[in-house]
């Protein structure tokens, strides 16, 4: 990471344009080409510099849910569990936990409802009981790390 990409990091967190060419108006406030940014954010990502872009959106406002959900696996069928969980385009983070409770993800549905269909398919296909643990307040921490 050199210090342009340093500058990209800290410029576009939290303050990415909205407007019809974001990319460009951003390239412009960083004083690069569009091209240039697209390639080293690209570069950033599939380095692993970065894990994510983009946005974070509030699924309840557009009709849709979340729940934080969790698993129980026995350590012999880990694998197997995590690539079926993992294959669920409702699948948002997984994370495997040192608890009895040790594969936690998050279920993303365009609706309310999309959230029992996805917890019935996961208990078909693994066998095992989904724990879902559904916000009932929710926080808002604004973390910027700075490059």
């Amino acid at each position: 990471m050199d210090e342009l990409d340093r500058c990209i990091i800290n410029a576009l967190q939290g303050g990415f344009p909205i407007c019809d060419e974001p990319y460009r108006e951003a390239a412009e406030q960083l004083g690069i080409s569009e091209a240039s940014l697209l390639e080293r954010i690209e570069r950033m990502l599939a380095e692993k510099t970065l894990t994510r872009f983009g946005p974070m959106f509030q699924v309840e406002r557009m009709g849709g849910a979340f729940v934080l959900a969790a698993l129980a696996v026995p350590e012999a069928d880990y694998e197997r569990v995590a690539g079926e969980v993992n294959a669920l385009p409702e699948v948002a983070h997984n994370y495997r936990r040192g608890h009895a409770l040790n594969m936690w993800f998050v279920l993303a549905t365009e609706t309310p409802a999309g959230i029992a269909a996805a917890v019935d398919r996961i208990e078909r296909a693994t066998g095992l009981t989904v724990y879902a643990f559904p916000k009932l307040k929710e926080y808002f921490v604004e973390m910027k790390l700075a490059a």
